[in-house]
């Protein structure tokens, strides 16, 4: 088994949404490796379940658990971070990774779908947040990692609720990172382009080019290594050789 007592978060706590798959799970994946104690979320409880035996078996580490829950609901955000607070002690790392996308013309999107996606991309990190904040108030200090995406720079035809949220997140954590950075509380943003997940189809031959979650999980790594001095507030990620139809 792994030695995690040597990785740069040992004895840190974090807490992941949206954790059983895609982006969130390679983040789990390479913090546990780093020597962090992790709770994840997802939405399906067989699906966690499933994941936690699998990342603890990846990781080389037993420091890893997972509770069903809605980020959309305040009462299940609340329940998730008592849940961390009970496995972990203490939290040290959020990241905002739960999302979901629903793509179509304007006029075409039901009143339910919109409020699937803005309150899952943008209340659900709003929520988790809050419940984060006032850990990390108490504790002296701690870090939010938002996973937002280039759609909230850039309006894409059939994105109008996908880049609503993304656009509000960017903003949201503009604000929080200067409304909280004297309490010692670093918040950060990362957009990514195009990412080979579930989200946009099962990886393919033909999404060779994306990019892959475990970059994004290394960038998240990236962020937390800095020192005090240094804020990585938001970065930008792009595939490098973009899809280009023949």
């Amino acid at each position: 088994m792994r030695d995690m007592t040597n990785g740069f978060l040992s004895g840190k706590g974090a807490v992941v949404t949206g954790g059983s798959r895609g982006i969130g799970r390679a983040i789990v994946l390479a913090l546990a490796r780093e020597g962090a104690s992790v709770v994840f979320c997802g939405r399906d409880q067989q699906g966690v379940q499933k994941a936690v035996a699998d990342l603890r078996q990846q990781a080389g580490s037993q420091q890893i658990y997972g509770i069903a829950a809605d980020v959309r609901d305040p009462s299940q955000v609340e329940a998730l971070f008592r849940f961390a607070d009970e496995q972990l002690g203490r939290i040290d790392v959020l990241v905002n990774n739960a999302g979901v996308g629903i793509f179509r013309p304007t006029g075409d999107l039901s009143i339910e779908d919109w409020r699937a996606v803005i309150e899952t991309n943008l209340t659900g990190a709003f929520l988790c947040s809050r419940e984060a904040i006032a850990r990390f108030r108490r504790q002296g200090g701690g870090s939010i990692i938002h996973i937002s995406s280039l759609a909230g720079k850039h309006g894409i035809a059939g994105g109008a609720a996908y880049n609503a949220s993304k656009f509000g997140l960017n903003g949201m954590a503009e604000a929080m990172m200067l409304d909280h950075r004297y309490d010692n509380i670093r918040v950060s943003t990362i957009l990514p382009g195009s990412v080979a997940t579930e989200f946009g189809g099962q990886r393919t031959g033909e999404q060779a080019w994306k990019i892959a979650p475990e970059d994004i999980a290394e960038i998240v790594l990236t962020i937390l290594r800095m020192p005090e001095r240094t804020l990585i507030s938001a970065v930008e990620v792009r595939p490098a050789k973009p899809h280009r139809p023949s």
